[in-house]
């Protein structure tokens, strides 16, 4: 096969739609993602390849075929003995491209994944490996070098075992005490046989985002028995994001995540703090990204989205909204929009931080306050209310002599005004349902806007699609 008929070969295999995105509550301006790069396989094809040596053929046949242990296999495992020449080096291509980038294509990301990991060609650093007989240096680097993603690739490892020893045994009300606690101590071996059995659970219930109670509940029972194999899907699909973001993150950074509703402020590349966050819900998602906050809102007006004032405000009628503070503006195209003046009662309360995204999203304070106690923060908008934001914004205005220490004195002033940051602060919105703590314990979210089953689906699809690259490009 020339290089030419194998292109038009693979183009063929690759030829896909990107999906749609969902409807979102709040107001989604275009999204222009950048142009794709040419699918890794592609670039061989167009390029000499290197030539391996025996040796080299078998490491890289070892490599291919231990790919279970980065997340990068699923259902049936497929053989690698028999692949050799052009073949082989395709499928090593494609195996380094996956780690670095991730295995689904940006054209088959939701536009709500804004997410776009960078451009990587593997072909110049294989090629050096090979040429100096370091492959395995090579290889080793590929994988985000992030704790995050190796605590899930350990996790990965311990939950296989699992799987392979059998999983577990599905639970009811009516179990024992002995069945639960055998159940709790698959995942927790920290359990013992003279410990309260309600401080087993309570871990559990940690580990699953629940509230302690240490009783059995239906949720409980529910998260004790999400099989096993799910459980791995979990894993992969997060390892899967952590592919898609830059090989470094900025050291002083705001991530949240959007499946637990949680903030933590890092500095020095250490979390330092955290609160709890109030995120999308089901239906209003909020969008992963990555942007920076530039400035700080002080007593902002909520002009509201014309999506949220169809649907919830307008059918309340002009008078009803009057009287609860709103007035109707009169916009130059003739059109009307409902705003919510800065005050105590405003929906985005007295900051909103500011950062560049096409979604009009941001993090913001909030009157209502009694979500932050709950165990199930997925209720907003698509924005993120945050629990402490005052605290927050001091921590971003500190090297500023005029601001520092004057938060709350500008927020009694009552007047609208925007704050410049000496410094932009990076901020990262993620979608972790699947992360390990310090210590190696395994923490799940539910998956409440159903990525998780779609992403293993995408990463199944693209590689059939691999597959099939490697075998267009045998030698007829």
């Amino acid at each position: 096969m020339t290089p030419r008929s194998f292109c038009i070969a693979l183009c063929s295999v690759l030829a896909f739609a990107p999906l749609s995105l969902r409807a979102q509550a709040e107001p989604i301006l275009p999204y222009e993602a950048p142009p794709a790069s040419l699918p890794t396989p592609l670039l061989p094809a167009l390029q000499p390849l290197p030539t391996v040596s025996d040796s080299q053929a078998s490491f890289l046949r070892a490599w291919l075929a231990d790919g279970a242990r980065q997340g990068m296999t699923t259902g049936t495992t497929r053989s690698y003995a028999a692949l050799s020449g052009d073949a082989l080096v395709h499928a090593a291509l494609d195996r380094a491209s996956a780690l670095r980038r991730g295995r689904v294509d940006i054209a088959d990301f939701l536009s709500i994944w804004a997410l776009r990991p960078p451009a990587f060609d593997p072909l110049p650093g294989f090629t050096a490996a090979v040429a100096q007989n370091r492959l395995p240096q090579w290889a080793a680097g590929l994988s985000p070098r992030y704790a995050g993603y190796e605590g899930l690739r350990l996790g990965l490892a311990k939950y296989e075992q699992i799987r392979d020893a059998g999983g577990w045994k599905m639970l009811s009300a009516k179990s024992s005490a002995a069945e639960i606690r055998q159940r709790l101590r698959i995942e927790d071996g920290s359990v013992t046989a003279n410990e309260p059995l309600a401080a087993a659970i309570q871990r559990a219930q940690r580990r699953y985002g629940l509230e302690p109670t240490g009783a059995l509940g239906a949720r409980t029972l529910a998260a004790l028995n999400v099989p096993v194999g799910d459980r791995i899907a979990a894993v992969m699909a997060n390892m899967e994001r952590w592919r898609w973001l830059p090989p470094e993150l900025a050291v002083d950074r705001v991530q949240v995540n959007i499946a637990a509703g949680v903030l933590t402020v890092f500095e020095g590349d250490r979390p330092i703090s955290s609160m709890r966050a109030v995120t999308g819900g089901p239906g209003n998602e909020t969008p992963m990204l990555v942007s920076n906050i530039h400035s700080i809102v002080v007593n902002p007006p909520w002009n509201v989205p014309t999506s949220i004032a169809t649907r919830e405000l307008w059918p309340k009628g002009r008078a009803a909204l009057r009287a609860q503070g709103y007035t109707i503006v009169t916009m130059p195209d003739g059109s009307e929009r409902i705003v919510q003046p800065a005050g105590p009662k405003s929906a985005l309360g007295r900051l909103k931080f500011d950062f560049d995204n096409p979604f009009a999203v941001y993090l913001h304070d909030t009157p209502s306050r009694a979500k932050f106690q709950s165990y199930d923060r997925l209720a907003s908008h698509g924005c993120i209310r945050l629990e402490k934001p005052v605290p927050l914004a001091e921590r971003m205005v500190r090297d500023d002599p005029a601001l520092a220490g004057q938060v709350q004195t500008l927020i009694d002033s009552g007047k609208t005004q925007r704050i410049k940051l000496p410094k932009q602060v990076a901020v990262y919105l993620l979608y972790w349902t699947a992360f390990a703590s310090g210590n190696g314990t395994m923490n799940f979210r539910d998956d409440p806007y159903g990525w998780d089953k779609l992403l293993a689906a995408k990463i199944d699809e693209s590689m059939r699609r691999a597959q099939a690259v490697v075998s267009a490009s045998k030698e007829p």
